[in-house]
């Protein structure tokens, strides 16, 4: 089992499936968690786990980089806010546009711009945000998980001689929770999220000499 005792991790999202299960795994290898979420899915969250902070915050509102910049010590972002959509593309609209890139992307921007300047000031710090493999039918949620992919590569290019780096989780595949269950997906198609888990906690206490800027999680089909 990875060890965390010593580390601070901002979750984002706090409440949602990939952010539970990432959340259960934290707990058990001893992490300090900062939650940060909305509504009911974030105190769902703060039920269930210990919190040294809980943020209820809207990401997409620029307004939220402030109140981050508050916490007094992250160690590392886990950034799991973000939503899906489907559309034809000849049908996609501008508010199709914006939903994808300001959930996926725009969301991501708020948090590292929260985050950074303390990570900077401690010259140490691992900023994670979650991309996907293509999906048909997806032509702006692909584009939006694109930038966060390229975004995160490119924090790691340009920090990582200032003690900051930068890791993309990619689940190559649907994630097993009970909504993908009710939409018909069989069982071994998906990712098991606790395992998922695993694999971030797992990557988190890589060394800088043996570090992990990629981590592609698959199914077992």
């Amino acid at each position: 089992m990875a060890n965390l005792g010593s580390s601070t991790v901002m979750l984002t999202g706090a409440g949602g499936a990939l952010a539970t299960a990432i959340a259960q795994e934290l707990d058990d290898a001893g992490a300090q968690m900062v939650l940060v979420g909305r509504g009911e899915a974030l105190q769902r969250a703060c039920d269930r786990f210990p919190a040294t902070e809980v943020l209820d915050l809207d990401l997409t509102d620029p307004t939220s980089i402030e109140a981050l910049r508050k916490v007094k010590k992250v160690d590392t972002l886990i950034h799991t806010v973000g939503d899906y959509a489907r559309q034809d593309a000849h049908k996609a609209t501008d508010e199709d546009l914006h939903a994808m890139f300001d959930t996926n992307m725009l969301t991501l921007f708020h948090a590292v711009q929260g985050v950074l300047p303390g990570m900077l000031k401690h010259k140490d710090g691992l900023i994670m945000g979650v991309s996907a493999g293509p999906t048909p039918r997806s032509a702006l949620y692909n584009a939006s998980k694109a930038a966060v992919a390229a975004y995160i590569q490119s924090l790691h290019d340009e920090l990582k001689t200032k003690g900051v780096r930068g890791i993309t989780l990619y689940p190559m595949g649907a994630i097993d929770t009970p909504e993908n269950r009710d939409a018909g997906l069989a069982w071994d198609s998906m990712i098991d999220a606790r395992g998922l888990a695993k694999s971030v906690a797992h990557a988190l206490t890589r060394p800088d000499r043996a570090h992990v800027t990629e981590l592609r999680v698959y199914p077992d089909v």
